[in-house]
């Protein structure tokens, strides 16, 4: 079998960071599609877990899913790159620590074969221990990407956010386009019914205030 460091060993060390990871390495985070989503369900198919159609196996609201890289495979990337890498915070707080900034995020330098990059990363609301470790993980995520690593999964969750954007103003476009506030109270139905974002909602719901203060029915 051919080791990690035989495949590499001719390569640039950049071009293996920016080498796609294998399905197995990567994992999904649910995101839920709305704040008014409340009933949670098992994240399988037949079930309304998922609104982008990947189940995760998990237990939660409606959700699109975040692709992500864990700590574990993005460090095992990093060693097959340059055994050598390292990252550093670009800041120390008085005990001699990592500083954070005001928003509680970490600022890292990331060097591999001798390139150095930013990274910023934050704990994700957790507290303790475990939000260090958060935070140093998606900082490293987060330069790493600078290098190339997981870009392709960056760059998907880009489009989607693009998608739903433009969803977003065609729910509303539609809800401009009706004559009643009836229409538009169907229109509003129909978006949540899809899983819009509260906002979308709102901004709908608008075109019917409009509507009835012009006196329309």
């Amino acid at each position: 079998m051919t080791s990690a460091t035989e495949r590499t060993v001719d390569r640039d060390p950049l071009d293996v960071l920016r080498d796609p990871f294998p399905a197995e390495q990567i994992g999904y985070l649910p995101k839920p599609v709305s704040r008014d989503e409340k009933e949670r369900y098992g994240c399988k198919q037949g079930t309304r877990a998922s609104a982008d159609g990947i189940f995760c196996g998990g237990y939660h609201v409606r959700s699109n899913h975040l692709a992500y890289v864990g700590h574990a495979a993005l460090t095992a990337r990093l060693l097959d790159a340059d055994p050598a890498w390292s990252w550093e915070p670009v800041a120390f707080d008085d005990r001699g620590l990592p500083a954070l900034d005001q928003n509680g995020g970490l600022w890292i330098r990331l060097t591999v074969a001798g390139v150095t990059r930013l990274g910023y990363g934050d704990a994700q609301g957790k507290n303790g221990p475990n939000a260090v470790k958060e935070a140093i993980g998606d900082a490293l995520r987060n330069a790493g990407m600078r290098f190339g690593a997981a870009l392709d999964l960056w760059s998907k969750e880009d489009l989607r956010a693009n998608q739903e954007q433009e969803s977003a103003r065609e729910w509303v476009v539609e809800a401009q386009a009706q004559d009643t506030v009836d229409g538009v109270r169907a229109v509003w139905k129909e978006a949540r019914e899809a899983g819009a974002d509260v906002k979308v909602l709102d901004q709908i719901s608008a075109v019917g205030t409009a509507m009835t203060s012009g006196g329309a029915q």
